[in-house]
C-alpha cells in the first residue's frame, strides 16, 4: 500500500501517469471478444430480432484471421493513482479498440500510433497514447488454436458455397446493415495487402493459415496515460521503445530504466516552460503555454485542415460551435482523434459540453441513438460508401467523411460571420506555412507541404539510424554523455560490469566517450534534428490558426461584459436560483451586433456552452476566474488599451488578429532555449538475468522496479508538485467550496447535467440492463429539455406581450424567436429519432407522419364515416359569416406537401411545426398521431421516448402550454407560398340594401403586399382567392362602381380567413357606401384586427390586436347631434399624446418586428382617431338643408378663403413661413379632392392626417387652421382649436413624430398625387 501511496503522492505534476502493456494472454489463449457478441446482441435488437435466438458459437463463416479476439491489459505501471485511478475496461477497449488482430509473414505490419481520451465526471480529461506493433506468436496452443479455428472455417466454407467467391468471405457473411458496415475489423483497415489479399485470406485457394508453414504474429500495444495531451513526446517516446524492442542491438539501459524515469522522474513542465527529457536514443522536447496564452493544443491542426480543407473545417466549426450532433468517419483513429481534439481547441474561450467519444467501439454504436448533441468518431470499413450508412438520426447531423475530405450539413444552417474573410485569413496562415487552403495534397510547394502534411507517416518511415550516427544532431552525444555520467557516477564495481554487460559498452570506451564530450557538445550547440525542427513549425502552424479562431470570438465578444445580469448577493443564493434566472440580456446584445452577424449569434447565445462560459462569468465574482476565461478577458482587455474595437462598434468590418507573431514567438524561444531538463534514466536496482533482451520481443518488465516511484527527495517533484498544491489551496481556499462544487453539480442548467453524466459513455459495463438505464437518462433528459424550452418560449413570448400592453421593457426580438422555435423542431426530431427501430428518411417525424397518413387514407377509401371520427370541427369563429374551418392533421400534411418550395423530408417536418403551433394545434396534433398505438409500436422500440407513456403525457402538456400565446412562426417565414384565402362581406341585415346592384370589388392589403382588386360576383358575398403570401392582414379596401338602381351599400364588416393557417381577421365597416348617403364615399379603407376563436381547447389567450375605429367613429361623425359619449377636453388631449407614443415606441422596435404601422395611423386609438376627436370638439353640428357637416367641409372653405383674392392679401403681409404652409395645405387638401378615387369626406380626412404625419407638416398646418376667419363660423367659442394654449401643446405633441421616416400602405395612398 505504502509503495502505492509513494508512487501516486505526487502524481498531479508527474508527465505520465501510467505506461500499460495491452495484448494477448498466452495463458488463457483465444478467446471471442465479448464485445463482438455484445454488438450481435444489440445488431439483433436493432432490427427487431430476438436477440436471445442471436446465435451464441462463434462465426465459422468469417476467417480466423479477420475474426476480433479479445485482449487484455497484461500489465500496467504503477496499479493505481489517487488522483486518476485506472479504468482496466475503458483503456483496454480504447487501447486495442477491436481487440487482437492476427497477421501471417504475407501481410503488412507496420506499427501505428494512434490517441484516445478518456472523460472523467467532473468533465476532466486524461489522454492515451498507444503505439501499436506486431510480435511473433510462440505458443504452440495459440498457433494450433488458430490452425483448428482455420481448418473449421474451410470446412464451413467449402460446405455453404458451391462456388468460390472472389470477395472475402467477411464480407458476404456481413449484412447489409449499417452497424454491421461499422464494426469492420481493425486489420481490415491497417493492411494494405488485405485488398489485395481478399481471395487469399478468405481461405478459398488454401492460403490462409498453416502452422508448419506460416508465422503468425498477434498485435500487441504499448501506452501511455497521461494528464496533458502531449502528443508528440509520447508518440516519440513510444515509438523509441518500440524501436529498442526490434533493434540487433540491445538498448544503452534496460526497458524499465526508461519507463521508470518517464512515469516517476520526468514532471510536467510549469507553465510558460519547456523541458526536454530523454527517450531511449534521443532526447525529447516538450513545452507548456504561459498564464496568458491559450491552453496546450499538442495535436496538428495543420493535419486537420490537409484532410478537411479550411472551407469544410469552418463549417464544421460552426455545426460545433451551434451544438449539433456530429460524426467524424475515417478509417484512421489517429486521423478521427486529430480532428476531434483540434475542433474542439479552436473553441477557445468555449467548451464542448456534450457527449464527447472520439473513437467510439463498435461495442458503444448504440450511442448513435442518442438524441442529444454528440461528437463522435467512427472507424469506417474500407470501401464503405456513405450512401449504405443508415444512421438513427439526421435531421441535425453533421456527418464528416475524413478520409473523402467531405462533409454533409444539416439543414436551416446560419453562416460564420464574415466567412469569406475568416477564410482568407486562415488560407493566407496556411500558405505561409506551405500548406494547401483546399486540402489533400495540393500545394504550390510540394515538397514542403510533404514534409509538413504527411508528417506522422514520413517520420515514421526516416531512417532512425542515420539520425543516430549523425553527431550534429547531438543525438549520440546525449546518449553517450548520459552513459558516462552512469559509469563515473557509479561505486560498485559489479554493477559497473552488469551495465557493460548489458549495454554493450566496453569499460575501455570511457576515456573515448569523455574525449569526445567536449566536441560534440560543442557541435550540438543550436543543432536540431529534422524532427525537432518539424515540432517546432507544427507548434508555430498550430498557434498561430487558433490565434486566428480566438480573435473572431474577441471581436464578436469583446463588449459581453457589459450584457452578463448580476444580481445575485453571494455564490449560494445564485446556485440555487440559477435555473429561473436570466444571466445575460440576450436581446439588448443582438440589437448591439452588426446585421450580418444575427443569424449565427441568434443561435450561438441559446447552446449550452455559451450559457456555461456566462456562468463561469458569474461564478468568477466569488472564485478564482476558469482558467480560459481568464485568458480571454484578458485578451478583450489588452484589446481596449489599443482601442481596436471601441471605433467600430456595431461594424461588420472584418479585423485581422494582431497577435500572430508574438504567439508564435513565444513559442520558438521556449523551444530554442530549453528551461528545464529531466534526470537522465539510469540503472535501477534490478534483478539480473530477469527480463532478457530477445529481438522482436517486449521483455516481461520486472513489476516491483515500476510499482512505485522514488521517495520525494528529487528537487523536481518537490517543487513542481509544492507549486501544484499552492494552486490547489489558491483554488479551494476552504472546505465549504466542495459543497459549492456539489451545488454547481445539481443547479446548472439540467440540460448540462445530462451532458456531463453522458460526456464518455461508461466503457466497464456494458450489459444491456446499463444500455437500458442509459436509455433512461436519455428519456429524462428529454422530457427536462423540452419542459426547459416551452418555459424559455413561453417566458419571453409573454413578456414581449406585456410590454405591448404597456408593462416593462421587451426582451426577445423575432429573430431570437424564431431561433427558440428552429430549437424546438430540433428537440421534437431528436424525441422522434430516439428509439428507431427501421430508419426511413432524414427526419424521423416526418416519416411517421407520412405512415400515419398512409393508414388514415386508407381507413377513409375503406369506410368514409371514419373521417368523421378521425377529424373534428372547430366552432365557427363568428356567429354569422365564414363556414367552420376542419381540423385536420391530415389537411395540415397536405399543406405543407403542396408546398413545392420545401425540398427535403427535414424541411416538411420543420415547416409542419411551425403551421400546428402558429394554429395552436401542436399538441393536438401530436397527441392525435400517437395515439395510434400500433403504428407506434411496429415503428420504435420498446425503450424508445414515445413509448414511455408517462413522459410522452408530460411532453404533450408542456406542448399545449404553447397555445397560451400567439405565433405567426408559418406566415412570417413562408413568405413566397401561395395562400387560398376566404373572404365574406356581411351588411348590415336589419335595414333594407343589404344587397346592391352595383358591381363591388375587394382589395385585401397584409404587412407583406396586397392582394390586387378583386372584382365580386354581384349579390354573392363571400369569394375565395389565391395570392402570394401576404402576411398578417392589415387593411381591407371595399368599393363599388355606383350602377344600377340600387347603388347603396350597407355593409357592417368584412371577414377574411387565411385557409391554411386558420387566422379570421375582422375589418368592421358599419357604413354606407354610395352617393347621396353618410359622407358620400364609394370605397372604404377598413382596418382589420385578429379574431379570437372561441374554442375551450384553446386556453388562455393574448389580447387580441388593435380594433377597428369604426365602430366608434360612426357615433363621432355621423351622429353628431349625439351628447351622450362625448369625450373630455383632457381625455382628448390624452389620446393624441398616446397615439404619438405608440408611433414612436413601433419605430424603437427591430425593423422585423414592427408590425403594420397603418393600424397605429388609423385603427381605434390611431392618429386619425385622435385629432378627429380634437376637430370634433366644440364643432357646430347645425344640419344645412337636412345635412351633415364634416370636418372635411371645415378644410375646404378654409382653403376656399386661402385662395380666395381679398384674403392673399392678408397673407403677403404675414411672414414667409406661414404663406408657405398655406400653400402646401392648399395644395394638399385640392389633389385629394382631385383624385378619381371617391373615398369619402372621411376618408379624405383620414388620408391628409396620414400625408401630414408622413410629410412631416401636421405641426405647420394646425396652428394655420386654428388662426382662420372660418373657426368662429364652424366652432364654439370653446372649442379647442380655439383655445391657442392646447393648440400649441398639441402642435409640440405632434413635433415628436417628424423625427421618424413614416412609410403609407399603397392601399392609403393610391391615385394621390401632387
Amino acid at each position: 500500500m505504502s509503495a502505492t501511496m509513494s508512487g501516486s503522492g505526487s502524481a498531479p505534476c508527474r508527465f505520465a501517469h501510467y505506461f500499460i502493456i495491452c495484448g494477448i494472454d498466452n495463458e488463457t489463449g483465444l478467446e471471442p471478444d465479448a464485445l463482438a457478441a455484445l454488438y450481435q446482441w444489440l445488431e439483433a435488437d436493432r432490427q427487431g430480432r430476438d436477440p436471445a435466438a442471436v446465435a451464441a458459437g462463434e462465426n465459422f463463416d468469417q476467417s480466423p484471421l479477420k475474426r476480433t479476439f479479445k485482449s487484455k491489459v497484461l500489465a500496467h505501471y504503477p496499479k493505481n493513482i489517487e488522483c486518476n485511478p485506472f479504468d482496466q475496461d475503458a483503456v483496454n477497449m480504447l487501447c486495442m479498440p477491436k481487440g487482437l488482430s492476427f497477421r501471417t509473414q504475407r501481410d503488412s505490419r507496420a506499427p501505428q500510433f494512434h490517441s484516445f481520451l478518456i472523460t472523467r465526471e467532473d468533465g476532466s480529461r486524461t489522454y492515451g497514447f498507444v503505439h501499436t506493433f506486431y510480435e511473433e506468436v510462440t505458443s504452440p496452443q495459440i498457433c494450433s488454436a488458430m490452425q483448428t479455428l482455420h481448418q473449421m472455417h474451410q470446412a464451413e466454407h467449402n460446405a455453404s458455397a458451391h462456388n468460390c467467391p472472389s470477395a472475402p468471405s467477411s464480407s458476404s457473411s456481413s449484412s447489409s446493415s449499417s452497424m454491421d458496415s461499422l464494426a469492420s475489423s481493425l486489420d481490415e483497415v491497417e493492411s494494405p495487402s488485405s485488398a489485395q489479399g481478399g481471395r487469399r485470406n478468405c481461405g478459398c485457394s488454401g492460403e490462409g493459415y498453416d502452422s508448419l508453414r506460416d508465422t503468425l504474429y498477434v498485435s500487441k500495444a504499448m501506452c501511455l496515460i497521461t494528464p496533458m495531451p502531449f502528443m508528440h513526446a509520447c508518440k516519440r517516446f513510444l515509438s523509441q521503445l518500440h524501436r529498442a524492442v526490434t533493434s540487433n542491438q540491445p538498448p544503452p539501459l534496460p526497458l524499465e530504466s526508461y519507463i521508470y524515469n518517464i512515469l516517476y522522474e520526468v514532471p510536467l513542465p510549469p507553465p510558460g516552460r519547456s523541458l526536454k527529457f530523454h527517450g531511449v536514443y534521443e532526447p525529447i522536447l516538450c513545452q507548456r503555454p504561459g498564464v496568458g496564452e491559450l491552453p496546450l493544443a499538442d495535436f496538428p491542426l495543420g493535419e486537420a485542415f490537409r484532410l478537411l480543407g479550411v472551407e469544410n473545417l469552418v463549417q464544421l466549426f460552426t455545426c460545433v460551435l451551434l451544438e449539433m450532433q456530429i460524426l467524424l468517419y475515417s478509417q484512421d483513429y489517429q486521423r478521427l482523434m486529430v480532428v476531434a481534439e483540434g475542433i474542439t481547441t479552436l473553441l477557445f474561450p468555449f467548451q464542448w459540453q456534450h457527449v464527447y467519444v472520439p473513437i467510439l467501439p463498435a461495442s458503444l454504436l448504440h450511442f448513435l441513438d442518442a438524441p442529444v448533441p454528440y461528437l463522435m468518431g467512427l472507424q469506417s470499413k474500407e470501401g464503405t460508401d456513405r450512401s449504405k450508412l443508415e444512421l438513427p438520426q439526421e435531421a441535425n447531423l453533421c456527418f464528416v467523411d475524413i478520409d473523402n475530405h467531405y462533409i454533409e450539413l444539416p439543414e436551416d444552417f446560419p453562416q460564420f460571420p464574415n466567412k469569406p474573410e475568416f477564410i482568407q485569413e486562415l488560407t493566407e496562415v496556411l500558405l505561409s506555412f506551405g500548406l494547401s487552403p483546399d486540402g489533400g495534397n495540393t500545394s504550390p510547394v510540394p515538397s514542403i507541404i510533404k514534409q509538413t502534411s504527411t508528417l506522422e507517416t514520413e517520420l515514421k518511415s526516416a531512417s532512425l539510424s542515420e539520425l543516430v550516427d549523425d553527431k550534429r544532431n547531438g543525438n549520440l552525444g546525449g546518449e553517450a554523455l548520459d552513459v558516462l555520467e552512469l559509469l563515473q557516477g557509479n561505486p560498485t564495481l559489479e554493477r559497473l560490469q552488469a551495465l557493460a554487460k548489458r549495454t554493450g559498452v566496453k569499460v575501455a570506451r570511457l576515456e573515448a566517450l569523455a574525449a569526445g564530450q567536449k566536441a560534440v557538445g560543442e557541435e550540438g550547440v543550436g543543432g536540431r534534428s529534422p524532427e525537432e525542427e518539424q515540432e517546432l513549425r507544427n507548434a508555430k502552424l498550430n498557434v498561430q490558426l487558433r490565434e486566428v479562431f480566438a480573435a473572431r470570438f474577441a471581436t464578436m465578444f469583446a463588449d459581453y461584459e457589459s450584457f452578463v445580469i448580476q444580481n445575485s448577493p453571494d455564490l449560494e443564493s445564485w446556485l440555487t436560483n440559477r435555473e429561473q434566472m436570466h444571466n445575460f440580456d440576450k436581446a439588448s446584445f443582438l440589437s448591439d451586433q452588426p446585421e450580418p452577424y444575427l443569424p449565427f449569434l441568434s443561435h450561438f447565445i441559446e447552446t449550452q456552452m455559451f450559457a456555461t462560459f456566462i456562468d463561469n462569468k458569474i461564478i468568477s465574482q466569488w472564485e478564482e476566474k476558469e482558467p480560459l476565461l481568464r485568458v480571454f478577458d484578458g485578451r478583450i482587455e489588452k484589446a481596449r488599451l489599443y482601442n481596436v474595437r471601441a471605433p467600430s462598434l456595431r461594424s461588420s468590418i472584418y479585423q485581422k488578429c494582431t497577435f500572430l507573431k508574438e504567439s508564435a514567438q513565444a513559442i520558438e524561444q521556449r523551444l530554442r532555449k530549453i528551461d528545464h531538463t529531466a534526470i537522465h534514466p539510469h540503472l535501477l536496482n534490478m534483478k539480473i538475468g530477469q527480463g532478457k533482451y530477445q529481438q522482436g520481443f517486449f521483455p516481461k518488465l520486472q513489476a516491483d522496479v515500476l510499482a512505485s516511484g522514488p521517495t520525494s527527495n528529487n528537487r523536481w517533484s518537490n517543487r513542481t508538485c509544492s507549486t501544484q498544491r499552492k494552486v490547489d489551496r489558491h483554488r479551494q481556499p476552504n472546505e465549504h467550496l466542495v459543497l459549492d462544487n456539489d451545488l454547481k453539480e445539481k443547479y446548472m442548467q439540467e440540460a448540462r447535467n445530462l451532458g456531463k453524466n453522458l460526456r464518455q459513455p461508461k466503457l466497464s459495463d456494458l450489459s444491456p440492463a446499463v444500455i437500458a438505464q442509459t436509455n433512461w437518462k436519455f428519456v429524462e433528459g428529454l422530457l427536462k429539455e423540452c419542459k426547459m424550452k416551452t418555459k424559455r418560449m413561453l417566458v419571453e413570448k409573454m413578456g414581449r406581450e406585456a410590454v405591448e400592453m404597456g408593462h416593462g421593457e421587451a426582451n426577445i426580438t423575432g429573430l431570437e424567436e424564431n431561433t427558440l422555435i428552429a430549437s424546438l423542431c430540433d428537440l421534437l426530431e431528436r424525441i422522434w429519432s430516439h428509439g428507431l427501430q427501421v430508419k426511413q428518411g432524414k427526419s424521423a417525424l416526418w416519416s411517421h407522419l407520412l405512415h400515419y397518413q398512409a393508414r388514415e387514407e386508407k381507413n377513409e377509401l375503406q369506410s368514409e364515416s371514419s373521417v368523421s371520427n378521425s377529424q373534428d370541427k372547430r366552432k365557427p369563429e363568428s356567429s354569422v359569416g365564414l363556414p367552420a374551418l376542419r381540423v385536420s392533421l391530415i389537411q395540415d400534411m397536405r399543406h405543407i406537401q403542396n408546398m413545392g418550395e420545401i425540398k427535403t423530408d427535414v424541411g416538411r417536418a420543420r415547416a409542419w411545426i411551425r403551421l400546428s403551433l402558429e394554429k395552436k394545434l401542436l399538441s393536438q396534433h401530436l397527441k392525435q398521431l400517437l395515439s395510434n398505438q400500433t403504428l407506434t409500436k411496429k415503428l420504435y422500440k420498446r425503450y424508445a421516448f414515445l413509448r414511455c407513456e408517462e413522459e410522452k403525457e408530460q411532453f404533450l402538456f408542456h406542448l399545449l402550454s404553447l397555445n397560451t400565446v400567439d405565433y405567426f412562426c408559418f406566415t412570417s417565414v413562408f413568405t413566397t407560398i401561395m395562400i387560398p384565402y376566404r373572404a365574406v362581406i356581411i351588411p348590415i341585415k336589419k335595414l333594407s340594401n343589404a344587397m346592391t346592384t352595383s358591381n363591388p370589388w375587394l382589395c385585401v392589403s397584409g404587412e407583406l403586399g396586397d392582394s390586387g382588386i378583386l372584382q365580386i360576383t354581384k349579390n354573392v358575398l363571400e369569394m375565395t382567392f389565391d395570392c402570394q403570401n401576404i402576411g398578417r392582414l392589415t387593411t381591407v379596401q371595399l368599393g363599388h362602381d355606383n350602377s344600377g338602381l340600387l347603388a347603396k351599400w350597407l355593409v357592417d364588416c368584412v371577414m377574411v380567413r387565411n385557409e391554411i393557417t386558420g387566422h379570421t381577421y375582422k375589418f368592421p365597416c358599419g357604413r354606407w357606401l354610395g352617393k347621396g348617403v353618410d359622407d358620400g364615399s364609394l370605397e372604404r379603407v377598413l382596418i382589420g384586427e385578429l379574431v379570437v376563436p372561441f374554442n375551450d381547447e384553446d386556453g388562455g389567450r393574448t389580447p387580441p390586436l388593435q380594433r377597428s375605429p369604426s365602430q366608434i367613429r360612426r357615433i363621432s361623425i355621423t351622429s353628431l347631434t349625439g351628447r351622450g359619449n362625448k369625450p373630455t377636453t383632457v381625455q382628448i388631449q390624452e389620446s393624441i399624446g398616446e397615439a404619438v407614443n405608440n408611433i414612436i415606441k413601433h419605430f424603437h422596435k427591430p425593423e422585423k418586428e414592427r408590425g403594420s404601422l397603418t393600424v397605429l395611423l388609423c385603427g381605434e386609438g390611431g392618429l386619425v382617431w385622435a385629432l378627429e376627436q380634437f376637430f370634433h370638439h366644440g364643432f357646430r353640428t347645425a344640419r344645412l338643408f337636412q345635412k351633415n357637416v364634416f370636418v372635411w367641409d371645415f378644410f375646404e372653405r378654409a382653403v376656399a378663403l386661402m385662395v380666395n383674392a381679398d384674403h392673399i392679401e392678408d397673407i403677403q403681409e404675414t411672414p414667409e413661413p406661414l404663406s408657405l404652409t398655406c400653400e402646401s395645405f392648399c395644395r394638399y387638401v385640392n389633389a385629394i379632392n382631385n383624385m378619381p378615387r371617391n373615398i369619402g369626406k372621411d376618408g379624405k380626412f383620414q388620408l391628409l392626417v396620414c400625408l401630414g404625419a408622413r410629410d412631416r407638416l401636421l405641426p405647420q398646418w394646425l396652428p394655420l387652421l386654428a388662426e382662420c376667419p372660418v373657426i368662429t363660423r364652424m366652432y364654439e367659442e370653446n372649442a379647442l382649436l380655439r383655445d391657442k394654449l392646447t393648440v400649441s401643446s398639441v402642435v409640440a405633441v405632434l413635433q415628436t413624430v417628424n423625427d421618424f421616416p413614416i412609410t403609407l400602405e399603397t392601399s392609403l395612398t393610391k391615385c394621390f398625387e401632387l
